[in-house]
């Protein structure tokens, strides 16, 4: 089973980049704003685009700067609050299976009901979700293709690195691939083996390729102009439905401050000879 969409031309390993042709937007909330926006603070949209949906789970293009779920002490939105807004007159809920950050974009999927929440979480759990990330980090990787293990402790808000024996030390992983050379850059497509908080950003800056825009775990990354938010996309998921057992895939176009981002960093092409 998979979302409808019109592919665009691009690579046959791992998931494509795609442009939706079928997707239903939930309706804006709240008053139109104008004026300029600032950089550093990127203002998202409301308008949430339902990538998947049918009588058990919601699959959301989440839009970077919104959070996935209502953060303590604000009244910001969140893709929870919107799509409960959107699925309460219809009697239907929504329940959390898992997160992805704020300043991410991409794929966020939902369940209607708690029977198919429990399943799906279990699934995510025991990591046999297929979840692939589209990241821009500095530099040129060493080589195309491989595996990074790290360790990390949680402290506040951060993960930092640990040891294997370390206190509370949980195991991350992750298998990346080298799409494309870009200037100073890499466009690279990750695979969470495991899915830990902030994960793809800790284990890059931890081998000195942080994801560009990164103030969280690269302080350097605050000069960077060309994009307001961490360069990160949740490009794809692959899950087993939790009623059918059939395998599900949802697939998520890059928005367009990341595209505008690969455009100004992309190598100039060699003419044919």
């Amino acid at each position: 089973m998979r979302a409808n969409a019109c592919r665009m031309a691009g690579r046959k390993r791992g998931f494509n980049i795609v442009l939706h042709s079928a997707m239903k937007r939930l309706p804006r909330k709240g008053g139109h704003h104008s004026g300029k926006q600032d950089r550093r603070n990127p203002r998202f949209s409301r308008e949430l685009v339902i990538l998947h949906e049918d009588d058990a789970v919601v699959a959301l293009n989440k839009p970077a700067g919104l959070p996935a779920v209502p953060v303590r002490g604000s009244d910001t939105p969140s893709a929870l609050s919107l799509l409960s807004a959107e699925l309460k007159p219809r009697r239907q809920r929504a329940f959390v299976v898992h997160r992805i950050d704020r300043f991410t974009s991409g794929v966020l999927l939902f369940a209607k009901t708690e029977p198919d929440r429990d399943a799906l979480v279990r699934q995510f759990l025991s990591h046999t979700p297929v979840r692939q990330y589209l990241a821009v980090v500095r530099g040129h990787l060493g080589v195309k293709e491989g595996t990074l293990v790290h360790y990390f402790r949680r402290e506040g808000m951060f993960q930092r690195l640990t040891t294997e024996s370390g206190s509370q030390a949980a195991r991350a992983e992750l298998r990346y691939f080298v799409e494309r050379r870009l200037r100073a850059a890499s466009l690279v497509r990750v695979t969470l083996v495991t899915g830990l908080q902030n994960q793809i950003r800790v284990q890059f800056s931890a081998i000195g390729h942080p994801v560009i825009g990164d103030r969280k775990y690269h302080q350097a990354e605050a000069a960077e102009r060309r994009i307001a938010r961490v360069a990160l996309h949740a490009g794809h998921l692959q899950f087993i439905h939790p009623r059918s057992g059939d395998s599900v895939s949802v697939d998520c176009e890059l928005p367009p401050d990341f595209q505008s981002l690969l455009q100004a960093l992309s190598l100039p092409t060699r003419p044919r000879r």
